[in-house]
C-alpha cells in the first residue's frame, strides 16, 4: 500500500501516534487510506450539501474495507463573484483546487481518493489532480439543482441575469425583478440549466471517471444521492483492489467520447477550457481542432437553458446521459464503447439497457435539434489561434453577422455603456484585456451578455472578448478570442467603427483590415500596464498559458519546451 509509508516501521511511530490523535485504531490503520476530498461549504449553493454526500462516500468505504479520511478544497461561486473583481479569481482556483489535492494526497500516503465537488471549476480541478496523482480516484458530485418556477413555467439563475437587463431596459418592474430572483434558485445543486458546473459534471460522467447518475440525478433527490454515493465510495475500493487509475480510464478515446457528448448536448463553452487541462494532466494533448473537428459530425440532440427551456432534470426524466451515449452510437465511429469506467463496465455495457423515455427532450440522430454540434472554434485575423461560441445558445439570424466595433478595455466600462443604452442594433461590442494574463484570471462575462439579451439585443448585437463566459451565456457571444489583448494579440489592434464579420458556419472571425494595417497598429501598440501587481493572481499572470491551451499553469522552463506562451 502507497500509505505504508506513513504507517509502518519503527521510524514511522511518531507518524502512528498524529493518526492515534485523530482516533484511528490500529485495524484502521491497516487498511487502505481512502482520501476523500469534500468541497463542502456555505458560499456556493451547489456546495452546502456536500458534506451529506461525503457521509455517503464513507459509508461505502467502510463498508468495503478502507479507511476514509476527509480534507477539504475550496470552492467560489461563480454567480456571486460574477460582475466585479471577484471574477477574476475563479478560473486561477482551478489550479488551486489541484494543486492543494496533490499537496494532501502524497503529504498523508493515501492510497486512493473520492473526490466530491459540484460547481464549475472544482469539478475540472478536481479531474486535474485525478489525472496528475494517478491513484485510483473516482468522482462524485452534489447533483444539479432542480429549477425553479415562476409565472408556470420553470426558471434559472440565468433567468434572474436577464432580468436586470429587462429591468434596465424598463421592461419590468422592481416587483417582478424581486420575485424572479427570489424563486429562481430553489436550494442546493449546481445551477439548474446545462452551464458550466451541469456540463462538468456530465463530463467526468462520459470520461468514465464518475458513475451513471452522477451529471443528472437532482441534488435534492437525497435518497438517490446517498445511494451513488455509498456505490462510489464501494467503487474507488474495487479500483483499488484492481488497482485502475485515472489515466487507464481517461484516455485519448474517453476524452474524444466527452467531447462527442459535450457537442450533442450543447454544453458551456468553458468545456473549450477545461477538457484541455484535463487532458494535460494526463499526458495527452487536447486540440481546439479537434473540438471543431467532432463538432462538424456531431448532431445537436437536446435544447437545454440557456438555449432552450428545458433543465437538467429533463435530461434525467429521459434516461440520463447513457441515453444520449446510446443515441449517438447510431453515428459509425462516434463513440468507443469499449473504454472503462470506474463503475466496473465499459461505456458500451452502461448504455445497453438505456431507453429515452422523454423523445420531446432527446432527439434522436435522424430528428435532431440541428445537424453540427453545439461549440464552434472560430478562427481568422482577429483570432489566429482561436475563439470558441455556443452555437447552440445563438440565434440562427446571428450565425453571419457583420457590425461596428465598439471596444472597451474593460467589463467594467462595457457594462457602463450598455446600462446607458449606447449600444445599438448592429453594434459588436468588443471587450479586451481580460484574458488570462491580462484579467488577470480570465473572468466570464456573464453580465453584459445577459444585460444585452434581458434589452432585446440577442438578434441585432454581438460581443466579442478575449475573456470567456459562463455556460449560462446566449446570445452571438464569442470568446475566448487568442492570442489575447495583453500580448498584443489582434484584438488590441480593433478600433471603434471597424467592421467585423462573424461566420459560425464557414468558422470565420474577421475584422476587415489589411495585414499592412494591422502590423502598422501593431507597431503602434503599447501594452498597458498590468491591472494587478502583487499576490496570486499576479503569479497567476506570470504562469498561465493561452486559452488555446487551457489556461494551465506553466514556469518559463515548461512553456519553452511545450511551445505553449
Amino acid at each position: 500500500m502507497r500509505s505504508d509509508i506513513v504507517k509502518k516501521g519503527s521510524t514511522r511511530a511518531a507518524h502512528r501516534s498524529c493518526f492515534y490523535a485523530l482516533g484511528y485504531t490500529e485495524d484502521e490503520m491497516k487498511k487502505p487510506l481512502i482520501g476523500i476530498c469534500c468541497a463542502a461549504n456555505e458560499v456556493i449553493p451547489g456546495h452546502m450539501h456536500l458534506n451529506q454526500i461525503a457521509e455517503a462516500v464513507k459509508y461505502g468505504v467502510l463498508e468495503n474495507g478502507g479507511t476514509p479520511m476527509m480534507f477539504p478544497a475550496i470552492g467560489i461561486c461563480d454567480g456571486i463573484a460574477m460582475g466585479h473583481d471577484g471574477m477574476k479569481f475563479p478560473l486561477p482556483s482551478r489550479e488551486l483546487v489541484a494543486d492543494s489535492i496533490e499537496a494532501v494526497t502524497i503529504g498523508q500516503g493515501f492510497d486512493a481518493l473520492v473526490l466530491i465537488p459540484n460547481c464549475d471549476k472544482i469539478v475540472p480541478g478536481m479531474l486535474m489532480a485525478a489525472g496528475r496523482l494517478n491513484i485510483p480516484t473516482v468522482v462524485m458530485s452534489g447533483g444539479p439543482m432542480l429549477p425553479g418556477r415562476y409565472k408556470g413555467r420553470d426558471i434559472s439563475i440565468s433567468t434572474a441575469f436577464e432580468a436586470a437587463g429587462k429591468f434596465e431596459a424598463g421592461i419590468i418592474d422592481k416587483k417582478e425583478l424581486d420575485e424572479i430572483e427570489h424563486v429562481c434558485m430553489p436550494g442546493c445543486g449546481s445551477c439548474a440549466g446545462l452551464f458550466t458546473a451541469n456540463t462538468m459534471n456530465i463530463m467526468a460522467e462520459v470520461l468514465g471517471m464518475a458513475l451513471p447518475g452522477n451529471g443528472t440525478i437532482p441534488a435534492q433527490y437525497n435518497g438517490q444521492r446517498a445511494r451513488l454515493g455509498k456505490a462510489a465510495g464501494k467503487a474507488v475500493m474495487e479500483m483499488w483492489e484492481k488497482q485502475i487509475l485515472p489515466r487507464d480510464i481517461m484516455t485519448l478515446d474517453a476524452f474524444k467520447n466527452a467531447i462527442t457528448v459535450d457537442m450533442a448536448i450543447g454544453g458551456s463553452s468553458n468545456t473549450a477550457l477545461h477538457l484541455p487541462a484535463i487532458a494535460h494532466d494526463c499526458g495527452i494533448d487536447l486540440p481546439l481542432d479537434l473540438f471543431d473537428k467532432i463538432s462538424k459530425k456531431t448532431p445537436y440532440l437536446t435544447k437545454l437553458s440557456p438555449g432552450g427551456t428545458h433543465h437538467i432534470i429533463d435530461i434525467y426524466e429521459g434516461g440520463g446521459i447513457p441515453t444520449i451515449i446510446k443515441e449517438l452510437t447510431k453515428i459509425k465511429g462516434a463513440i468507443k464503447k469499449s473504454c472503462i469506467t470506474v463503475s466496473g463496465k465499459t461505456i458500451g455495457q452502461i448504455i445497453k439497457n438505456a431507453v429515452n423515455t422523454r423523445p420531446d427532450v432527446i432527439h434522436t440522430v435522424e430528428d435532431p435539434v440541428d445537424t453540427t454540434g453545439g461549440i464552434a472554434i472560430l478562427k481568422g485575423n482577429i483570432a489566429p489561434e482561436c475563439s470558441v461560441i455556443k452555437a447552440s445558445a445563438c440565434d440562427p439570424s446571428m450565425r453571419v453577422f457583420s457590425g461596428k466595433a465598439k471596444c472597451f478595455n474593460s467589463e467594467d466600462d462595457a457594462i457602463k455603456a450598455i446600462c446607458s443604452k449606447q449600444i445599438v442594433s448592429g453594434d459588436v461590442v468588443v471587450i479586451r484585456y481580460e484574458g488570462p494574463k491580462g484579467g488577470p484570471g480570465f473572468k466570464e462575462m456573464l453580465n453584459p451578455t445577459s444585460v444585452l439579451v434581458g434589452m432585446g439585443h440577442d438578434k441585432d448585437v454581438a460581443l466579442l472578448t478575449d475573456g470567456r463566459f459562463s455556460g449560462a451565456t446566449r446570445g452571438a457571444c464569442i470568446g475566448h478570442i487568442s492570442p489575447e489583448a495583453a500580448i498584443g494579440g489582434p484584438i488590441a489592434l480593433i478600433e471603434d467603427g471597424d467592421i467585423i464579420d462573424i461566420n459560425i458556419p464557414e468558422r470565420t472571425l474577421n475584422v476587415r483590415l489589411s495585414d499592412e494595417e494591422l502590423a502598422e497598429r501593431k507597431a503602434k501598440w503599447v501594452c498597458p500596464p498590468p491591472k494587478v501587481t502583487s499576490g496570486y493572481l499576479a503569479r497567476y499572470a506570470d504562469l498561465v498559458t493561452s486559452a488555446a491551451y487551457g489556461a494551465i499553469l506553466q514556469s518559463n522552463y515548461e512553456k519553452e519546451r511545450s511551445g505553449k506562451k
